[in-house]
């Protein structure tokens, strides 16, 4: 098997196996636990987590930042019409 060269993390002399880095790095790239994570991950402070569709949050901070969504559209349209016939 040829030599693929040593690890491309940070101060590790390991050799490299996958994507440049050695089993280890390789391992936590695949987690996305490494600085330049496998997937598009969140853009708030210290969360790793991936993100939400389009958005650029993760599912978490993008209900906390726009509201439940679903839940809050469906509440007041079932107490629209219950409104109209007593007004």
């Amino acid at each position: 098997m040829a030599n693929k060269g040593n690890c491309k993390a940070k101060d590790c002399a390991r050799e490299a196996v996958g994507k440049g880095y050695c089993r280890q790095h390789f391992r936590l790239w695949k987690a996305g636990e490494m600085p330049k994570a496998r997937f598009k991950t969140c853009t708030f402070e210290k969360c790793r987590k991936h993100r939400h569709g389009t958005s650029s949050l993760c599912v978490e901070h993008f209900q906390a930042k726009h509201g439940k969504g679903g839940e809050a559209a469906a509440a007041p349209a079932a107490e629209a019409p219950a409104e109209a016939p007593a007004a």
